[in-house]
């Protein structure tokens, strides 16, 4: 029987201790504020990065492991397993999942597959637990692959809600005029993953009107007594996600619900007060 060790990358956010109670191997993205240049959720945590953008000035830049980084970690694999899988962010918003699959004709002692999620975060994470559950049952790559693929052709909505305009401005993601106009209005751009890329969904007044808007979309896409898994996911707004959680739970009885966060490559996306929710139902 095959081993196969589970790799994803650290816009999982999965945390430390589920990591290493269910043996998840986490290869981080780094973070450049300047001249400096941090290993996400290994030498940047969450609270330390959001206090360093709200310094102001330009917003940090983002980039992939290092090809050689992945390289040692697949050679210290090999001596323990036969095979492994790497569960990477979306390839549209970054070249971790090209990278990775560069080298998967290049290493030997061990067979590597690359699963490109096409999301991040919570998402990224399900498909993560659901390989290391499959690998756990005997599972080998080729299966594990084939059930990822599966559920991504069924979809896992998300959507988030980005409450600071001007961070889509300093990140060159909106013009003068549009953040303009957009405060005056309020709006709060709905945003989410299509065709790999983080785009706008629909532009809604008020903050409470566009998580509304969300909760119609769940409603449209599962029943009330259905079984599924969602996440909560803030930038920085814990109490708003539990409150916005235990709604969902109390609407949805037979769901799980888990609050999760935007750690900094993502929250350099979205900024600060930014919230999301996405639903599972594999």
């Amino acid at each position: 029987m095959n081993k196969v060790a589970i790799i994803t990358d650290s816009t999982a956010y999965i945390p430390e201790h589920v990591r290493k109670e269910k043996n998840i191997v986490m290869i981080p993205l780094n973070v450049i504020f300047g001249n400096e240049t941090y290993k996400e959720e290994v030498e940047l945590k969450k609270d330390d990065f959001y206090e360093m953008v709200g310094k102001g000035g330009n917003l940090p830049k983002t980039s992939q492991p290092s090809i050689g980084e992945l390289a040692d970690t697949l050679e210290a694999l090999s001596k323990e397993y036969d095979e492994a899988v790497m569960i990477t962010l979306s390839s549209g918003i970054s070249g971790t999942y090209q990278s990775a699959l560069s080298l998967a004709d290049m290493v030997e002692n061990i067979k590597f597959y690359v699963f490109d999620s096409e999301i991040s975060c919570a998402p990224q994470a399900h498909y993560a637990y659901t390989a290391v559950d499959m690998a756990n049952e005997g599972a080998d790559g080729a299966q594990i692959m084939e059930k990822l693929n599966e559920i991504k052709s069924q979809g896992i909505p998300a959507y988030f809600v980005v409450n600071d305009l001007n961070h889509l401005h300093r990140g060159g993601r909106m013009n003068a005029a549009q953040l303009l106009v957009g405060n005056l209005l309020q709006i709060k751009p709905v945003l989410h993953f299509q065709d790999k890329k983080i785009v706008p969904f629909e532009k809604i007044r008020t903050k409470k009107k566009a998580i509304g808007r969300i909760h119609q979309l769940m409603e449209q896409s599962v029943s009330p007594d259905e079984r599924f898994h969602v996440s909560v996911i803030h930038a920085q707004r814990e109490e708003e996600a539990k409150e916005i959680a235990a709604e969902i739970q109390a609407k949805y009885p037979n769901a799980s619900v888990a609050v999760d966060y935007f750690g900094p490559v993502i929250g350099t996306h979205l900024g600060e007060g930014s919230l999301g929710i996405t639903w599972m139902k594999n």
